[in-house]
């Protein structure tokens, strides 16, 4: 009996502290994005590869406007992550490239990208956020993309 207790307080005792391998410190008033991330010795860390959007239809040439690519390369990376036992609550780091896109005069449609991003943080099924960089690049891999993203996930 008293084995299975000392099993059960140590179970208790080690859930909150995985917990608390990352402390996620959010701006005044909270934002879109956060202020800092600290991830602490003994974290689980998750390095992602940057990832692309796939075509509307399979096999097409057809990837969709800047928001349709985000949601699409955020898709990809939360399979990724699920892959790893991690989930998008687990993202502490993104840098996201995004090119020109058509119609916008030589700019980035930075307003798609984060219409793309609020379906994936800051919402009900996801109610934390991320560190973030984003930027304009002049091209990514091929003609029709228009977001990479690159993440660091951390539990």
């Amino acid at each position: 009996m008293k084995l299975l207790a000392l099993a059960a307080a140590t179970l208790a005792l080690a859930a909150p502290a995985a917990a608390q391998n990352v402390e996620k410190v959010t701006t005044t008033p909270p934002g879109r994005i956060l202020a800092a991330a600290k991830v602490k010795t003994g974290a689980t860390t998750v390095y992602l590869s940057g990832q692309l959007a796939s075509p509307q239809t399979p096999g097409g040439s057809d990837y969709g406007d800047t928001k349709t690519q985000t949601i699409s390369v955020l898709k990809k990376i939360k399979a990724l992550l699920e892959a790893h036992g991690m989930t998008m609550k687990d993202i502490v780091r993104m840098d996201a490239y995004l090119t020109a896109a058509p119609g916008m005069e030589g700019k980035m449609d930075f307003a798609g990208f984060n219409a793309g991003f609020a379906e994936f943080f800051g919402n009900a099924e996801n109610p934390t956020t991320t560190t973030r960089t984003t930027m304009q690049v002049a091209a990514l891999a091929g003609p029709n993309f228009l977001v990479e993203l690159t993440v660091i996930a951390a539990k």
